[in-house]
């Protein structure tokens, strides 16, 4: 289970295998289905770039990266050893801060859209509770004469991009806007994000988690499990050691998968800077959820490790919402 073989879930590619390089409008059930609906997003959903280059659909989905300021230089998400940088930054105390996309950069993706022949867009993003990227795609789509709407995910990572995927899956349907909208946020809605750090020192110095809690669990050394809830980073659990803290994860993810009928189940595992701790979770996770799909593994986006620290894993458990009986090609 390497990132590269887990890189497109086999269910998810499945689904979408009557989308790849179909045309503008398209066949479906033997009737025009024009997909009319263009997806953009952030680099903070985590989708791997091979699922992104492999939709098939030209200006379907555009992922516009998350600034990463290293001390006086910037990176954007997908350059060459971003994550290199950030933590040596991080090993060395060199500051690492993050910005939101500017408004212009989502303009320019809403231009090309309607240039591309799409009727709407809809914009999905982090939670408008740890960014202000949705604010700056509000900005941008009343700047632009085609209809956009934003939709705050209240997540991260891959359950950013488990709601940006059904969201694409609907809009490959040929679901208007509101529909496509509709979906993703159902999805965000049905994700649960569970992670551990070996440190809130950076979580704080990012304004992500109160100073008070930092400073109990570096005095206490205690090894908090967090969860995003509401939109926000919230403490779940409080254990007194790191192995500790990864086996108690495993048995928070195990438990909410276990609520759910398993075949619905989709898992994803990140990591910054510890990928084989990530690989030995899911394959413990693997064998105490045998009926469940194997999980994604994938390192943090260069925008949630700049804050999460190294040495974090993080499970997204996210439930299928099974819409793909309305695509063509779907099993």
């Amino acid at each position: 289970m390497t990132e590269s073989s887990a890189a497109a879930w086999p269910w998810f590619r499945a689904r979408l295998a009557g989308l790849r390089f179909a045309p503008r409008p398209r066949t479906h059930g033997g009737q025009a289905a024009v997909v009319r609906t263009a997806i953009v997003t952030d680099s903070a959903a985590a989708l791997p770039a091979s699922w992104v280059a492999g939709l098939g659909v030209e200006g379907l989905l555009s992922v516009i990266p998350m600034p990463v300021m290293v001390g006086q230089d910037i990176y954007g998400e997908g350059e060459d050893d971003i994550l290199e940088t950030i933590a040596l930054a991080l090993a060395t105390g060199t500051p690492v801060k993050t910005s939101r996309p500017s408004p212009g950069q989502f303009e320019q993706a809403y231009r090309a859209a309607l240039r591309q022949g799409y009727e709407s867009v809809v914009s999905i993003h982090i939670s408008g509770d740890l960014s202000g990227t949705a604010d700056a795609a509000r900005l941008a789509a009343a700047r632009v004469d085609i209809p956009v709407e934003v939709v705050d995910s209240r997540t991260v990572g891959m359950a950013l991009g488990m709601a940006v995927q059904a969201g694409v899956e609907a809009a490959a349907a040929g679901a208007d806007a509101a529909a496509t909208a509709a979906a993703a946020s159902n999805q965000a809605g049905r994700t649960r994000v569970y992670f551990y750090v070996p440190s809130l020192e950076q979580l704080r110095r990012g304004g992500r988690i109160g100073a008070a809690a930092s400073l109990l669990g570096t005095m206490l050394a205690i090894k908090p499990i967090l969860a995003v809830e509401g939109g926000k980073i919230v403490p779940l659990e409080k254990v007194r050691s790191a192995s500790r803290a990864v086996a108690r994860l495993e048995e928070i993810v195990a438990a909410e998968a276990q609520a759910h009928p398993a075949t619905s189940v989709r898992l994803a595992v990140h990591h910054f800077g510890n990928s084989a701790e990530a690989e030995s979770l899911a394959v413990r996770l693997a064998a105490a959820l045998p009926e469940c799909p194997p999980a994604q593994i994938s390192s943090l986006p260069a925008v949630l490790a700049a804050h999460a620290g190294l040495g974090v894993l993080a499970v997204i458990v996210g439930r299928d919402g099974g819409t793909g009986a309305s695509l063509p090609g779907s099993p």
